[in-house]
């Protein structure tokens, strides 16, 4: 497997796993998914949230590629999300319609990575105003393994609320070699 469509599988597991965990949420009233159950972002609703912050922040960075990628400009006009625990959407229906729209961008800009751009290096400026120029293939790395260790969290508040979510391997997604 080259590391373009490494990424795209990568992409794949993101939008699956996240309706997964939503399907999972929705099992829950509003009151037990923002109740604080002493996570690091408080509660399920808090997690689901940052997820959603830290995912708009890495994209809108990743549309300064210079690659341009025209996926990536409806995130470009959402507005920067101020902090990493902002809670955007209060509610599992409205964060759950941005998720599914966020992934889609996700799935579609994926697609138009060439394995060129995964050499480059991509230059940011930090939520602390702290420049940075990185490999964009660690970066899209970081992106992805950000999400899933969160998702990790959500998995685990949810079976604590007596929700399963079933089966989380990215295995179930591995293509098998020809």
């Amino acid at each position: 497997m080259n590391r373009t469509d490494h990424v795209c599988l990568m992409a794949t597991y993101n939008e699956w796993m996240n309706a997964n965990i939503y399907e999972a949420a929705k099992r829950l009233s509003d009151e037990e998914l923002s109740l604080n159950r002493n996570a690091y972002f408080g509660s399920i609703i808090g997690t689901l949230n940052h997820l959603v912050a830290g995912d708009v922040i890495w994209l809108q960075r990743f549309a300064g590629h210079p690659a341009n990628y025209s996926a990536l400009k409806p995130v470009q006009q959402l507005p920067a999300p101020k902090s990493l625990n902002q809670l955007t959407f209060s509610n599992i229906r409205d964060l759950s319609a941005h998720r599914i729209w966020l992934d889609r961008v996700i799935m579609e800009w994926s697609r138009s990575i060439t394995e060129a751009h995964l050499d480059g290096t991509l230059s940011y400026t930090n939520m602390a105003g702290t420049p940075a120029d990185k490999s964009f293939f660690g970066l899209l790395m970081h992106f992805f393994n950000h999400q899933t260790h969160h998702r990790g969290q959500v998995s685990t508040l949810l079976s604590q609320a007596g929700v399963d979510i079933g089966n989380t391997d990215l295995v179930l997604l591995i293509p098998s070699e020809p």
